[in-house]
């Protein structure tokens, strides 16, 4: 028994140590700054046409749906509120950062598994440089600086795609669609809204990198560890949204 505890529990201490150099990383010098900006264009806008596809269509099949349910009870002229809320709060975010995850996840793996596998990691570290630093802490950043930006994206993309499905089989003008959408919205769902892709970004960012970084076993090991950080990645975002979420849903009552 204790044989099969050891292999998870050493490699939850290793991802607890890298994280804890990564973050310290962030108030000591260099800061690669343009490795940062380098990584925010590519975590950033390269991910940009995926999410806004899935943002927009994720809204419109809500507003599909609940036009459908709504209609029943003749409360049609929620639809704005109901979707606005479900997106701010939960689809949004989760959706935004499964899709950042599966494409930058596996990118952040797949590139410093390759470094590790041919040695250019050791590279660094036999001149002098912190991997670490050079590599970890700069995908850290632009991952926490650009998922909230295209988490707001995806959420207005999608009230986009749900407001043309109202007007075209709804028959409802712009005005009664944002009002009713915009004032259904409080504080407390944008900051949730924006704290929820902000720590899946790190966890993101943290589990891509870590599964890199300990790569071994050829150009093997770099699809399994590049497999393993999609599928890590995606099962905490779903963990970590039901701990927000219930710490919220927890703090209004």
């Amino acid at each position: 028994m204790l044989d099969v505890l050891k292999s998870p529990i050493l490699a939850f201490q290793d991802f607890i140590f890298l994280s804890g150099r990564a973050f310290k990383n962030i108030f000591r010098s260099p800061h690669y700054t343009d490795d940062i900006f380098i990584q925010a264009d590519t975590i950033g806008f390269g991910s940009l046409p995926i999410v806004v596809l899935t943002g927009f269509f994720t809204g419109a099949v809500m507003g599909l749906q609940m036009s459908r349910a709504l209609n029943q009870y003749g409360a049609t002229g929620q639809i704005g509120a109901i979707v606005a809320i479900t997106l701010v709060r939960e689809l949004g975010p989760v959706l935004s950062s499964i899709t950042v995850a599966g494409r930058n996840a596996s990118g952040m793996a797949s590139e410093l598994g390759s470094m590790k596998v041919t040695e250019q990691i050791d590279a660094m570290r036999a001149l002098g440089t912190d991997p670490t630093q050079k590599l970890v802490t700069p995908r850290l950043l632009a991952t926490s600086l650009t998922l909230p930006m295209l988490t707001v994206i995806a959420d207005f993309v999608g009230l986009v795609g749900c407001y043309l499905v109202a007007s075209l089989f709804l028959n409802q003008t712009s005005s009664q669609f944002w009002n009713t959408a915009w004032r259904a919205l409080e504080w407390n769902d944008i900051l949730q809204g924006l704290l929820k892709p902000f720590v899946f970004a790190l966890v993101i960012s943290l589990v891509g990198c870590f599964y890199g970084m300990r790569t071994s076993g050829g150009t093997q090991g770099v699809g399994r560890a590049t497999t393993q950080a999609v599928v890590a990645s995606i099962v905490w975002i779903f963990i970590l949204n039901l701990l927000i979420t219930r710490l919220f849903v927890s703090g209004t009552n």
